[in-house]
């Protein structure tokens, strides 16, 4: 079954423009392209239920998918999806086809454990996730459907690095390949800021009196 979560259904479509595509929505399908791998780009069609229901999965998003083009299978990640700014529907989604001996570039999300352990939050210290995710470049082979960041050596002020993060075998952070000044914060532990919301209160007061 969990397979079938990373298989999508697709069909070749010839029109193309704003009138096609919405023609398409109307008819419970997704327009989106496919392409990569030194081969042209294909438009596509699928089913709006069904990609919504695969959507539902985190893993879905950084995993290789296998996309059946009118029976015909090839391998892609999700590159880009567009969704409705008000209603829940998908708008238009991307394929990049993807070759075994080809490194490719995706974001994969990072999965925060250690949090409970954390002497920073035991001193009652708050956890910001200042990312979520983050861009890898690896073989398709080696793409991880995420990084686990342990954050349970953290105290009150300490901070995790994108350096500091510990890779799977074969991945790279293509931010830290052309220059450190991309190293940045990726989640830190700061003290509470009561003391500041009660300066803010005391002063609210003051204005009042005034």
């Amino acid at each position: 079954m969990m397979k079938d979560i990373f298989t999508v259904e697709a069909q070749k479509r010839t029109d193309t423009g704003k009138g096609a595509s919405r023609r398409l929505r109307h008819a419970n399908l997704v327009p989106g392209v496919v392409y990569g791998a030194h081969k042209d780009p294909a438009m596509i069609s699928m089913v709006q239920n069904q990609l919504i229901q695969r959507l539902e999965h985190e893993a879905f998003y950084s995993h290789i998918l296998t996309l059946k083009v009118d029976g015909k299978s090839e391998q892609v990640i999700l590159k880009d999806l567009q969704r409705h700014p008000s209603r829940p529907i998908i708008m238009h989604a991307d394929f990049l086809r993807v070759s075994a001996k080809e490194k490719l570039k995706t974001n994969v999300p990072l999965h925060f454990v250690g949090e409970e352990a954390a002497k920073g939050v035991k001193e009652g210290g708050v956890v910001s996730h200042l990312l979520t995710d983050v861009e890898v470049s690896c073989l398709p082979g080696d793409l991880p459907e995420y990084i686990s960041v342990d954050i349970s050596g953290l105290g009150v002020g300490d901070a995790i690095m994108l350096s500091e993060v510990t890779l799977p075998k074969g991945v790279e952070l293509p931010a830290l390949m052309q220059d450190e000044v991309n190293d940045v914060q990726v989640v830190s532990i700061h003290a509470p800021h009561v003391e500041s919301e009660e300066v803010a209160d005391e002063e609210d007061e003051g204005a009042a009196e005034e």
